[in-house]
């Protein structure tokens, strides 16, 4: 089996579900589910820094890159997370040309919570729809006005494009990555091994 190649970008201040939440969906997947523990994943999962030292999650977790940008692998597909340290990654010009570079070759270029603020000051949302955490939805709207920004949607797809709404709206947006590659019942059979509710709609959970 050739493994889908998926990297997830994290930074000091990174909120911590909105990269393991995606981190535990790629890896939870089963394309034979009755042979889950005999078999792996279609997705090799990994986590990728601006450099391989440890990085501080919000929170005060600890996790340690399994690569840097100079020595990540081909990537299918790209994902930013969200947190605090998105003020800081907005204005790494080093990540902002990488993540550039990196998704001209990705199949599925994505993002959860204020990882789009990101994507967008790369100017990898003009003229798409997208969205964000609920609290930063007028900031998206101010800071990014080529996007198109989308305020009732719990994760959004725009063609090749992925964007989730806060933190735990990672993990439904992951799993409508899943259907897109091994259809909805390998992704609706992942969301049950989670115990997790297949997101039966986009729309926002959280009423604004």
């Amino acid at each position: 089996m050739e493994r889908k190649q998926v990297g997830i970008v994290i930074f000091d201040d990174v909120e911590i579900l909105d990269f393991c939440g995606p981190y535990e969906v790629f890896s939870a997947v089963r394309l034979d589910e009755p042979q889950r523990r005999e078999t792996l994943s279609p997705f090799n999962v990994q986590l990728v820094a601006e450099h391989l030292n440890p990085i501080t999650t919000t929170g005060g977790m600890v996790v340690q890159p399994h690569c840097s940008f100079a020595n990540c692998p081909d990537l299918d597909i790209l994902l930013v997370p969200g947190g605090w340290g998105t003020r800081i990654q907005i204005n790494n010009n080093v990540l902002l040309e990488w993540l550039k570079s990196r998704s001209k070759s990705a199949e599925v270029v994505a993002s959860v919570c204020t990882g789009s603020m990101v994507l967008g000051f790369a100017g990898l949302l003009d003229g798409r729809r997208a969205t964000t955490h609920w609290r930063s939805l007028a900031w998206m709207a101010e800071s990014l006005t080529a996007v198109k920004v989308q305020s009732d949607k719990h994760f959004v797809v725009d063609g090749h494009v992925f964007t989730s709404a806060g933190i735990s709206a990672g993990i439904d947006m992951s799993l409508k990555v899943v259907e897109r590659y091994y259809s909805r019942s390998i992704a609706e059979a992942t969301a049950r091994h989670m115990e997790y509710p297949y997101p039966a709609s986009d729309a926002r959970r959280i009423v604004l």
